[in-house]
């Protein structure tokens, strides 16, 4: 039995990228976030227990975060997960 998804192609495409959409704005609530908490790139690391081109890699869109990365990283910097997963949905 082969399932079919609306949609489902261009949606695989599409998260195959740092660049698709949904990630910039992922992306870029973290990083707004951390400047508004006055957090330097340097102190997220640390905290993380990763080196500072860490950060930078995912902020500049060459990396890409998994799932516990992401919801580590976003509580962080003061942000609820699931409120950026609501934005990019």
């Amino acid at each position: 039995m082969k399932m079919r998804f609306r949609n489902s192609e261009k949606r695989v495409e599409q998260m195959a990228s740092v660049y698709s959409e949904e990630y910039q704005r992922v992306s870029i609530a973290l990083k707004k976030a951390r400047k508004e908490r006055g957090i330097t790139q340097a102190q997220l690391s640390e905290a993380l227990g990763r080196p500072q081109s860490f950060i930078a890699k995912i902020e500049s869109g060459e990396r890409r975060l998994d799932v516990v990365e992401f919801v580590h990283l976003a509580r962080l910097v003061g942000l609820e997960p699931g409120d950026i997963l609501q934005g990019i949905c």
